[in-house]
C-alpha cells in the first residue's frame, strides 16, 4: 500500500513508497511483471530500470528485474514522483462542453481519457485539454487547476469545472456537504433482489491490492461512503441500474457495487470481466465475449450532474445520453433477455 504524504519528512514527499507482501498462493512470477499488475499506471520497462537503480527491495534486499517473487516476500518500491507543474502542459484536445460561462464549464467525459496528469498519463487527460480552452484555471487543495471532482478513466460522463476562485471554493463546498446532485448508469451483474436500496460502507484501499477500494462495514476503517440504487431494467443474467451518490469517495460504485455482490459488467478491476451469471452453454458465452467486445470497459457513465451556481445561486442541472458503446451492449442484453423469454 502506499503511504500518505503527511506521513513522511519533507525531502521524502518527493517519492511514492509501495509496500506489498505476496499472497500465500502466488505463483512464481517476475517481479517486474507482478509490480506492472499492483501499481497503477506504472509500465514494465520504468519498474526495471528502478530496479536496476536498486530501488526494488524483497525482503530489505536489492533485486533485479528477473527476480521471481515468492509466497511470503516483503517488496518496497520507491517511486520518484514527476514534478506536478511539469506535467501541466497545455494541449490542444477536442473537449464535448455542455455548457460554459464566465463562472464554470461542464464536460462530459469520454472513455479513456484520464482527468489529471499522473503516473503513466504524463499527456493527453482532460486537464491538459482545460489548460488550452482556459488561462489562469484557479488550483484546488490538490493544486490541481479547476477540478472540483473527478471520474474514472473508462467512466464515462459529466464533470464541472470551475474557472476562477469563487466557484472552485463555492462548488467544491457542495461536493462536501453533499448538496450537489450526481446519478449513474450501470450495467450490474446479476438480478438484484429489491428494486431499490441503499448501500454503506467505509470504503478504503484493499490492503493486497492497492489498485482495489475495499468495503469495511464495521466503520473503523476508511472513509464513509453511500451509495443509493434503483433497478431500471432487469435483463435476468444482468441488471440496468440507476446509482445516485451521497458521498464520492474513489471507486464507490465500483467497489460498492461488488461488496453487494453485483460488480459492474465488465469491471476488470473488480472481477466484473468474467461470466459471473448465466448458463454454460457455448453460445452463451460466446454472447458476453461479443459483449465484452463491444464495451471493452466497465458500464458506468455519470449522466447526470446538478449544482447550485457559485455567482447566480441558482440550482444547475445537466444530463448526458448514454455512450454509444454502452448503450450497443444494453441493447444486446435487452435483446438476448427477450429471446430466452419467447
Amino acid at each position: 500500500m502506499s503511504l500518505e504524504t503527511n506521513e513522511l519528512p519533507e525531502e521524502e514527499k518527493l517519492f511514492e513508497h509501495f509496500n506489498f507482501t505476496v499472497d500465500k498462493g502466488q505463483r512464481p512470477v517476475r517481479i517486474d511483471r507482478y509490480l506492472t499488475d499492483k501499481i497503477e499506471n506504472l509500465t514494465r520497462n520504468r519498474i526495471q530500470n528502478v530496479a536496476k537503480s536498486g530501488g526494488v527491495l524483497v525482503n530489505e534486499q536489492a533485486v533485479k528485474p528477473n527476480y521471481k517473487v515468492k509466497p511470503g516476500d516483503t517488496i518496497k518500491i520507491v517511486l520518484p514522483y514527476a514534478p506536478y507543474e511539469n506535467l501541466l502542459v497545455p494541449e490542444e484536445i477536442p473537449l464535448d462542453i455542455v455548457y460554459e460561462d464566465d463562472d464554470l464549464l461542464v464536460v462530459n467525459k469520454p472513455a479513456g481519457m484520464v482527468v489529471h496528469p499522473g503516473h503513466g498519463n504524463y499527456s493527453g487527460t482532460l486537464l491538459n485539454g482545460l489548460i488550452h480552452h482556459i488561462d489562469n484555471l484557479p488550483k484546488n487543495s490538490d493544486n490541481r487547476p479547476g477540478l472540483v471532482h473527478r471520474i474514472d478513466k473508462d467512466t464515462t460522463g459529466l464533470l464541472v469545472v470551475a474557472k476562477n476562485e469563487n466557484a472552485i471554493t463555492k462548488l467544491a463546498q457542495q461536493f462536501m456537504d453533499k448538496t450537489s446532485k450526481r446519478k449513474y448508469i450501470a450495467l450490474v451483474w446479476g438480478d438484484l433482489p429489491e428494486d431499490e436500496g441503499t448501500i454503506e460502507g467505509n470504503l478504503a484501499r484493499n490492503p493486497k491490492n492497492r489498485l482495489q477500494m475495499m468495503v469495511f462495514p464495521d466503520g473503523e476503517t476508511g472513509k464513509k461512503a453511500v451509495t443509493h440504487y434503483k433497478v431500471l431494467e432487469r435483463f435476468g443474467y444482468v441488471t440496468l441500474v440507476e446509482l445516485e451518490l451521497e458521498t464520492g469517495r474513489t471507486h464507490q460504485i465500483r467497489a460498492h457495487m461488488k461488496y453487494l455482490g453485483h460488480p459492474l459488467f465488465n469491471d476488470a478491476r473488480y472481477g466484473g470481466d468474467k461470466i459471473l451469471k448465466g448458463t454454460t452453454f457455448t453460445k452463451y458465452k460466446q454472447f458476453v465475449d461479443n459483449t465484452f467486445k463491444v464495451l471493452p470497459r466497465q458500464a458506468l457513465h455519470a449522466k447526470t450532474l446538478g449544482f447550485t451556481h457559485p455567482k447566480t445561486g441558482k440550482f444547475m442541472e445537466f444530463d448526458s445520453k448514454i455512450p454509444a458503446d454502452m448503450q450497443a451492449a444494453i441493447e444486446r442484453w435487452r435483446h438476448y433477455a427477450q429471446h430466452k423469454k419467447a
